[in-house]
């Protein structure tokens, strides 16, 4: 990769609660039952959701409030917690009991703390005071969609996962690659740093956005900066920013990558490479999670996941001084250990499948594939480029082969000989 990368699907969205609703149909708005005895309250919450760009459904009491549940499971449920006959807390633990990927808001104007207690035991999302700033109201569904999105996505991949061997760009039945895309899906919601461990050209950034991607994170930037690609007169100003004179040739003020990733993915790539002064300021920005520009009197908060990978045992690295212990604890919270593709070669044909589609769609041709022979060499391969190296391999296959079949002559030198290699070495002539 290139020294720093950004990667954002879009620009940042706005929450549903922030935009318009005339933009969204009722199909595509989240939809929020309301469920309130009081009808000018119920009224008035109904108004402000709509405003807000939800798509309001109403109950009067907590039994219409479980029927129309069970009928049409709204994304999020905002009760009364004192309602004559199905009480808020009765209503939730039902719904807790039938889906708990429904989120459930309390209201009250009478709250108790053992109340609230009992709320957040059950299950509720948030606990609200019905005199509270309608700011809280907005933030909190916010936030429960958030959390109910992120939750949909885990369920896809891990169906995916279980179905097809794959999640996102990540393909591979074999048992190595199916227990990384297992920890990946266990970690993904959470905000954990994880260290990224692996050969050169193993995939070890596929496996941080893969990451990135089922989190709750995804619709922030994923940032990825090369550590061993920056002078080590610029890693701090890239890592953390500059203000505009802070030093000769800061002509403006800049962000830096620690800030571009607010609220998504930092990952760090060649940790090891990283200058040792760089890295004591960096040990600092994730026990603070604040960042000081260069020339900067104040600090800037930033919540980013941090994730860093090497292709050197890290181990080693703290060994030899290059990589401070403390830090290489701080970062090795989840450790994920990427194989090299000799040791996962079952996954051989489904990677190449799945590369040859994506690189047949980038260079505008038909779909093609590999013919026997090919994959009989391909598997002799002791891939020392790991899948990089395949990917390569396969682009110059698809650039020069003209017809939908890949065969052996489109291959460079070094698979050919492999494969006499290891049929001599089996006693065969060819």
């Amino acid at each position: 990769m290139g020294a720093v990368a950004v990667h954002r699907k879009s620009e940042v969205p706005k929450p549903p609660a922030e935009r318009a609703g005339k933009i969204l149909s009722p199909a595509t708005r989240p939809k929020v039952l309301i469920v309130e005895d009081d009808e000018r309250v119920r009224t008035a919450l109904a108004n402000l959701l709509q405003e807000w760009g939800y798509a309001v459904e109403l109950a009067r009491d907590g039994t219409e409030g479980w029927e129309k549940i069970v009928e049409s499971g709204p994304a999020v449920v905002v009760s009364d917690l004192q309602m004559p006959g199905l009480t808020g807390l009765e209503l939730l633990k039902r719904t807790r009991d039938l889906s708990p990927a429904i989120s459930f808001i309390m209201l009250t104007g009478y709250g108790t703390i053992p109340q609230a207690v009992e709320a957040t035991r059950l299950g509720a999302f948030d606990f609200l005071e019905k005199t509270a700033d309608p700011a809280n109201l907005q933030v909190a569904l916010r936030n429960c969609l958030n959390l109910h999105e992120s939750e949909r996505h885990l369920q896809i991949a891990h169906r995916k996962l279980r179905d097809l061997g794959a999640l996102g760009k990540m393909v591979g039945h074999s048992k190595k690659m199916r227990q990384i895309m297992s920890l990946i899906t266990t970690v993904a919601p959470s905000a954990a740093p994880v260290l990224i461990t692996g050969e050169s050209g193993t995939g070890k950034e596929v496996v941080a956005r893969t990451i990135h991607e089922v989190s709750p994170y995804r619709s922030n930037a994923f940032v990825a900066v090369n550590c061993a690609a920056i002078p080590e007169s610029l890693i701090e100003s890239e890592l953390f920013g500059h203000e505009k004179g802070a030093f000769t040739g800061a002509f403006q003020r800049q962000i830096g990558c620690f800030e571009l990733a607010n609220g998504g993915t930092l990952l760090l790539d060649e940790i090891g490479d990283m200058p040792l002064i760089a890295q004591a300021k960096l040990l600092r920005v994730l026990e603070d999670s604040k960042v000081r520009r260069l020339g900067a009197k104040a600090e800037v908060e930033v919540a980013a996941r941090v994730m860093a990978s090497t292709n050197r045992a890290p181990e080693e690295a703290v060994r030899a001084g290059r990589l401070r212990s403390d830090l290489y604890y701080r970062l090795n919270v989840v450790h994920i250990a990427v194989p090299p593709l000799r040791e996962h070669l079952d996954d051989l044909e489904a990677l190449a499948a799945v590369l040859l589609e994506e690189l047949c769609e980038k260079h505008h041709q038909a779909l093609k594939a590999l013919d026997q022979e090919v994959l009989q060499l391909m598997r002799a391969y002791r891939w020392p480029g790991n899948v990089r190296e395949l990917r390569n391999i396969l682009e110059r296959a698809v650039v020069t082969c003209p017809g939908e079949m890949i065969t052996a002559d489109k291959l460079p030198p070094g698979l050919m000989r492999a494969d006499r290699g290891l049929t001599a070495a089996a006693g065969v002539t060819k």
